[in-house]
């Protein structure tokens, strides 16, 4: 369910809305009631990337692994601190036995993640490039960031209401009646989750010269639904 703060746009349109009939104190046995919902989508431009990098390697013990790995990691922060358009932050790390024979500790193998996003496209896509000298990536999201969103979204609530209203009127016209009143509303609003693309691209991939990695944007559809009861009157 959506929160209330997208709705501040849309709520002059709700007030006219339900006051546009007037409530009558007894609408009797026969008044019909009919279930009614209106969607409509705006699409929210893909301007954050968020992309999860990782360092792995595997070693005689668990010391020996911590350093090789925890170094990558500490190489790339630095790395990603010397683009300011760029945050960072750390993430999981695993370490875990690799057995053998008679279920025998051979050796050990360590992972640990580096998630980074931006809304500087051309700075993380420069970046994801440099990095992959020495490290992979897990995957990669483009998505709208959270005040494109909200923008998409309170545009998406306000063409459902007008929608709804629409619908509205085109069934009461249809049944012969003369005006309607709404009983219930409910609005909801979301979707448009981008998928998370898994790379899983090797480092030993990656070119001498760190060329940026390629992006492309593209948008994502915000939708609103509205959903509630009518009651045509007279």
């Amino acid at each position: 369910m959506t929160s209330f703060r997208p709705l501040i746009k849309a709520a002059p349109l709700l007030l006219a809305l339900l006051l546009a009939v007037p409530a009558l104190a007894d609408t009797g046995s026969n008044a019909t009631t009919i279930d009614l919902s209106a969607e409509a989508t705006r699409p929210a431009g893909n301007d954050l990337v968020r992309a999860t990098v990782f360092a792995e390697a595997s070693g005689a013990t668990p010391g020996e692994l911590a350093k090789r790995v925890n170094g990558m990691i500490a190489e790339a922060q630095t790395t990603a601190k010397s683009y300011p358009a760029v945050k960072s932050q750390s993430g999981a790390t695993h370490t875990y036995p690799v057995y053998g024979k008679g279920s025998r500790i051979e050796s050990w193998r360590m992972r640990s993640d580096l998630t980074i996003e931006s809304s500087d496209t051309a700075a993380i896509s420069e970046l994801l490039g440099k990095l992959q000298a020495s490290m992979a990536i897990a995957s990669l999201v483009m998505l709208p960031a959270t005040e494109t969103r909200k923008a998409a979204e309170r545009d998406a609530i306000v063409d459902a209401i007008a929608a709804f209203t629409a619908r509205a009127e085109v069934i009461t016209k249809a049944m012969g009646k003369k005006s309607y009143r709404i009983r219930h509303l409910a609005i909801d609003s979301g979707g448009g989750r981008p998928p998370v693309r898994p790379m899983m691209r090797a480092a030993a991939m990656a070119s001498a010269d760190a060329a940026p990695m390629p992006l492309e944007a593209g948008d994502t559809q915000i939708s609103a639904t509205i959903s509630g009861d009518i009651e045509v009157l007279e």
